[in-house]
């Protein structure tokens, strides 16, 4: 009879089925009951080499969990509804589950999360831009895939996070087009002549991004102190189902086919036809009765530092009070119909102006200025932060204004101009090299009070050694 092996020995031994097979102990299961892990092989020295990785796992703690992995799409349904929720902001969660199930399930959501490899996501990421995707929509796909990876590793259901094996697309990052002195001033003479002047002065002149302006509330303005508090941002997130069976909810909205090249049900779409659903399509939520987490929202900022207190320039005092005022009379005019939300900036029946209204009034204002057209980060918080440079404001003041947290982000908002290069470049050269000496007056002649005599001292010196 042979020895009982030692505990955590692995053994290995030929089968009657013709295969190799090998035995490894791990520890114990989440039950308490022996984690034995098999793996087999068609020749000896393979088997020794898949036991050895696996006993070099368990001695480093690296193992993955045992009982079957779960497929990719399983896996990141668990990591959104469960892990990222508990941390993300409500519309970065909506982008991820967007990117997720029109890029990642589609591309390789059954594969198992064990088997997945570094070339499943390159064929992915190519197929993405061959399809017309930015590199930019590619990389943040990549983020995405990587962090649930990475959890997946740090829990110890995979062995490696392979996403850390590839590298995305490299993307060019897009350049700020600011306006200059003279469009900013176009662009707010353009905007007094619209009810909606005060919230273009705040988003110009103060650099707010869109989301702090619609959602800037009287509660959180000090005109006394003149500061404002950007405690909350206007956002529309995406509506999700509160019933049971979201695919029946949306049943009389689903559509399998695509339109035909002459669809004229979707010809008002600025996007085109809409793509076809999928066959276990969970969308349509905005009918749903019991609808919920969706339509425009107050949400807090991203960062703690999104809501530091800005200094309202004195002369926009004036301006909003008498913004007030007026809000004030439609208030009194739209009587039960007003809707109280308390913002800085309404409709005429008190509820927050539209995002997609708003950036349609940027573009129209572009227009009437005479601008060409550019985003509506250039036109507020990147002309804002140029401006205060342009200025002669110190950077690190610049930070404060805009609310980074990096200095390294707040030159990224700040965009040189060629004439103060040209100007600085002038200095430069004044400073190593001095500058031609101008044009000398031209010669007027003798005057009364110039010796008429061409001697020089050194002549007149010599003359009188000789007569000595």
């Amino acid at each position: 009879m042979s020895p009982r092996k030692p505990n955590m020995e692995s053994s290995i031994y030929f089968g009657a089925d013709g295969w190799w097979h090998g035995r490894v102990t791990m520890g114990v299961k989440s039950d308490g009951g022996p984690d034995r892990r098999h793996r087999r092989a068609r020749t000896e020295a393979e088997i020794k080499r898949k036991v050895k990785e696996l006993e070099r796992q368990r001695d480093q703690g690296r193992a993955p969990a045992a009982g079957r992995k779960p497929t990719v799409t399983a896996w990141m349904e668990t990591y959104l509804t469960d892990i990222a929720s508990l941390k993300l902001k409500p519309r970065s969660l909506d982008d991820y589950w967007s990117k997720t199930r029109n890029d990642i399930i589609p591309g390789v959501g059954k594969h198992r999360i064990d088997k997945l490899q570094p070339e499943h996501l390159e064929r992915i990421y190519r197929a993405m831009l061959d399809a017309g995707h930015a590199p930019s929509h590619v990389v943040k796909v990549h983020r995405i895939l990587s962090r649930a990876l990475k959890i997946a590793h740090r829990r110890r259901i995979v062995g490696e996070n392979v996403a850390t094996l590839v590298d995305p697309p490299s993307i060019d990052e897009t350049e700020a087009n600011p306006f200059t002195k003279e469009e900013a001033k176009a662009f707010l003479e353009a905007a007094a002549k619209r009810p909606t002047f005060m919230r273009w002065v705040v988003g110009v002149g103060m650099g707010f991004r869109q989301g702090e302006t619609l959602g800037l509330r009287w509660s959180y303005v000090d005109l006394q102190a003149e500061l404002f508090r950007p405690e909350w941002q206007l956002q529309r997130l995406t509506w999700r189902h509160g019933c049971d069976d979201p695919h029946a909810c949306g049943g009389r909205l689903h559509r399998f086919e695509p339109c035909p090249p002459d669809c004229t049900s979707h010809k008002g779409y600025k996007r085109g036809c809409p793509k076809p659903c999928a066959k276990t399509c969970t969308k349509h939520a905005s009918t749903c009765p019991e609808r919920k987490e969706g339509g425009l929202t107050f949400t807090r900022p991203k960062t703690k530092k999104s809501r530091n207190a800005v200094p309202i320039p004195p002369v926009f005092v004036p301006f909003l009070l008498d913004h007030k005022a007026r809000q004030e009379t439609a208030r009194e005019a739209a009587g039960e119909l007003w809707q109280e939300h308390d913002v800085v900036f309404s409709r005429p029946d008190g509820r927050p102006l539209d995002p997609r209204a708003d950036y349609e009034e940027f573009k129209e204002l572009l227009k009437e200025a005479g601008i060409d057209d550019r985003r509506l980060y250039d036109g507020s918080r990147h002309t804002a932060g140029t401006i205060l440079n342009e200025l002669g404001v110190d950077m690190p003041t610049i930070m404060e204004i805009l609310r980074h947290t990096q200095i390294s982000q707040t030159r990224r908002y700040v965009k040189g101009r060629s004439h103060l290069s040209k100007d600085a470049m002038r200095r430069m050269g004044e400073f190593f090299v001095s500058p031609p000496a101008p044009p000398s007056a031209p010669n007027p002649g003798p005057t009364e009070t110039r010796s008429e005599t061409t001697d020089t001292r050194a002549a007149r010196s010599l003359r009188r050694r000789r007569i000595r």
